[in-house]
């Protein structure tokens, strides 16, 4: 059977199990539902959101009054130009996700909102293989589509600076794409599922094409709302705010909101049978630990998340977004995905320190981004620099004392995978773009002085809210701000073969 045949299968299985078992129950809102079936995780049906949506319209998420705070400067990536399309401007995806673990299949609708950047006859997306398309409409409008590989290519013309909206519906059974590194962590990316299938998804640098079409590439930021059907117990866990989660038809479903735009390798899914904490920090952030049951030595370690969160607040300002959360899942990586940290459960991804990395992403890499993948030490450098300093704060080793370990490894790092601005495209995420601009931070904070190094961090995601840079904005800015010339030390540390001489 094709994959597509699963959409009308599955919805129609529903729609014949609510009317035959007469499950229909008043909400304590009054809404029209489903009274929840055993609490088993093996039902091959899915709720009828379409129907759904026919009885209670707010059940999809509006879209928002105001996309201006999304609109992106897209571009071509310069090491990996295969993913993403620069013209697509992404402002908003409204995402609606059918999970069955047992058949291990996804149906999904995305209604994208964009703007064009440029005229064309077409545009184009990103997205996984194995999905099959089944219907692509512009503005209300049915258009032809094609998709080969990963290119899904709409036959509708558009207009530079046009706003449009299309609603994909596509199915099937996602495939990680491999990821572009020698890592031992982590070897593909995307929609992952496990041999009991839950699912856990990571993108960095790219991968969300494999669950939902994209334009994935960092510059092009979007506006995000989720919602997630799976069979009870279970629940799917996204980035954002969870706005509602209820039964229906022995089936969770829950939705999410972002109210920041965020990079697509940002976004993040997990479904699973998990239990909930809630915590909030002394600044009144809410905080959700998401933790699946069968592993609950691991909400003993995300119970941390308050005093990280608090401490990371202390160095760099208010935190940037309204919520937080870890979610652990299957995965042996963990990463920065926004607002949602996806974590994997094992002792060192779990530690306090790295717990505290991932929170110091929230401001770098998440508020502001690179827009390009070139510049993701931008990324790692400050964060493993504010990594080494809750250490030093904690117990461990000086500040200086690590960075003398980080830079007895530059050279090898150097050789292994190329400077941290110019590293090898097959060796992403590798040791020289945490290490090397820790220490480069290190030194510059030697040469301006605590006030003005830490004044000028703390402002930095702030002058690029919502928004990413290249490495020479980001030079330029701290030399306007210092008055001083370093493009010489930048240079050097970032895509010198060899590190500059130490202070």
């Amino acid at each position: 059977m094709r994959s597509g045949s699963w959409r009308w299968l599955l919805l129609g299985l529903l729609v014949l199990a609510i009317v035959g078992a007469g499950l229909i129950v008043a909400a304590d809102d009054g809404e029209p539902t489903v009274a929840p079936t055993s609490g088993t995780k093996s039902s091959p049906q899915s709720p009828d959101v379409t129907a759904e949506k026919a009885e209670n319209p707010e059940a999809s998420a509006a879209e928002p009054d105001d996309l201006s705070v999304a609109e992106s400067l897209t571009r071509e990536d310069s090491y990996y130009p295969e993913v993403g399309d620069p013209g697509v401007d992404s402002l908003h995806h409204d995402l609606d996700l059918i999970w069955d673990p047992e058949s291990e299949i996804l149906i999904g609708t995305d209604t994208l909102t964009f703007r064009a950047t440029a005229d064309a006859d077409e545009f184009q997306l990103d997205l996984g293989e194995p999905l099959e398309v089944e219907s692509t409409v512009v503005d209300g409008e049915e258009v032809d589509h094609k998709h080969e590989g990963k290119d899904l290519v709409v036959r509708s013309p558009v207009e530079e600076d046009g706003r449009y909206v299309v609603e994909i519906a596509y199915s099937g059974t996602p495939v990680p794409a491999e990821a572009p590194t020698t890592r031992q962590d982590f070897s593909t990316v995307g929609w992952t599922i496990t041999d009991t299938g839950e699912v856990w998804t990571m993108q960095e640098p790219y991968g969300a094409y494999t669950w939902y079409p994209v334009n994935d590439q960092p510059a092009d930021k979007a506006l995000y709302d989720f919602t997630i059907t799976v069979p009870s117990p279970w629940v799917g866990v996204a980035s954002g705010l969870l706005e509602e989660r209820r039964e229906r038809g022995g089936h969770t479903i829950t939705t999410w909101h972002t109210d920041e735009p965020m990079s697509s390798y940002l976004t993040t899914i997990a479904i699973g049978d998990y239990e909930v904490e809630e915590q909030t920090t002394d600044s009144g952030v809410p905080i959700s630990l998401w933790v699946p049951r069968d592993k609950p030595g691991a909400m003993d370690k995300v119970r941390f998340a308050r005093k990280a969160l608090e401490w990371v607040e202390s160095k760099l300002g208010a935190y940037p977004f309204s919520s937080a959360g870890i979610v652990v899942t299957d995965s042996r990586s963990g990463m920065e995905t926004q607002t949602m940290i996806t974590l994997g459960d094992n002792d060192y991804v779990l530690s306090r320190e790295v717990i505290v990395h991932e929170f110091v992403h929230q401001w770098y890499g998440d508020q502001v981004s690179p827009t390009d993948w070139r510049d993701v030490w931008m990324n790692e450098g400050m964060t493993m620099y504010l990594q080494a300093i809750w250490e030093s704060e904690n117990g461990g080793p000086t500040v200086e004392t690590t960075m003398d370990d980080y830079a007895a490894a530059d050279s090898s790092l150097r050789e292994q995978a190329g400077p941290p601005g110019a590293y090898d495209p097959g060796t992403f995420g590798e040791g020289n773009i945490y290490y090397l601009p820790a220490v480069m931070w290190h030194e510059l904070r030697e040469q301006l002085g605590d006030e003005e190094f830490w004044a000028m961090v703390r402002a930095w995601p702030l002058e690029r809210d919502n928004s990413g840079a290249t490495r020479e904005e980001y030079y330029d800015w701290i030399e306007q701000l210092t008055g001083e010339e370093l493009t010489e030390f930048f240079e050097g540390w970032i895509s010198g073969d060899s590190a500059p001489a130490r202070s």
